[in-house]
């Protein structure tokens, strides 16, 4: 949350339980990692419970380790990709190739994501912080701000069998109106939070863990102590706001 969205009239405004009555879920972010940095804990409640979320990357990360060329880089982050999604219960895991950090905000983009909604026709899309700041005073990345706007409008386009109609009269698509939610992850305007257990919690942290290559670059920590102090600050930094239970917040647009 901002500084003016937490407090209103003296008071922590209170975040909403995220909503429950779904079966189906697609999360859309920019680079391998950007789930497990607190979403992933919410995804781990939500695959114990019998829902389905599938995961959709935009690119591979090949431009985020500096020492490893980006071809080697594409091929090492997916492989962490998919064992970090594996942790989580989540199957399906796809990448669509737009180039890592340069990727456009426009009809490419809108366009592959409206694909993916079509196809996999879900009624909650998670994605990452699309604000120009993460609170104000660290500047978002362009391909998260890109990705983030993308998706917000491509779920629109979705619904609408006039838009990108190419993909129903050539690719065998059918319209996709049914999602009801959007939420966004890391956002400073957090609205809901989903509750995170133990078991939870654990499984967040060796899916943080698994990006090994990338983390090892990041920090002179372990993966896992990393994984495990980064995430425990991140979920229980909630609690304030959710009742004192430690959670995932997310910015929820409805449909």
């Amino acid at each position: 949350m901002s500084q003016e969205d937490a407090v209103v009239g003296g008071q922590v405004r209170q975040l909403e339980p995220m909503p429950r009555d779904w079966s189906r879920a697609l999360a859309v972010v920019a680079h391998p990692d950007d789930l497990e940095y607190g979403a992933a804990a919410a995804v781990a409640e939500w695959t114990a419970a019998g829902r389905e979320v599938t995961y959709l990357l935009v690119t591979r990360g090949e431009a985020g380790i500096d020492s490893m060329a980006p071809e080697e880089a594409a091929r090492v982050r997916e492989r962490e990709q998919r064992a970090s999604a594996s942790v989580v219960g989540v199957r399906e895991v796809e990448f669509l190739d737009h180039a890592d950090g340069v990727i456009e905000e426009g009809l490419a983009l809108r366009r592959d994501v409206a694909a993916a909604v079509r196809r996999h026709r879900p009624e909650l899309v998670i994605t990452l912080n699309h604000h120009d700041t993460f609170g104000g005073t660290w500047w978002n990345t362009p391909d998260h701000r890109a990705v983030g706007r993308a998706v917000l409008d491509a779920v629109g386009d979705a619904g609408n069998r006039w838009i990108f109609r190419e993909q129903l009269e050539e690719g065998g698509l059918e319209p996709w109106g049914g999602v009801r939610w959007v939420a966004v992850a890391a956002s400073p305007h957090a609205t809901h939070a989903e509750e995170v257990s133990e078991g939870s919690m654990e499984l967040a942290v060796a899916s943080l863990a698994e990006h090994r290559a990338y983390l090892t670059v990041l920090s002179d920590e372990e993966p896992e102590a990393y994984a495990r102090r980064f995430l425990g600050e991140a979920i229980s930094g909630v609690a304030g706001s959710f009742g004192g239970r430690r959670g995932v917040s997310f910015q929820l647009y409805p449909r």
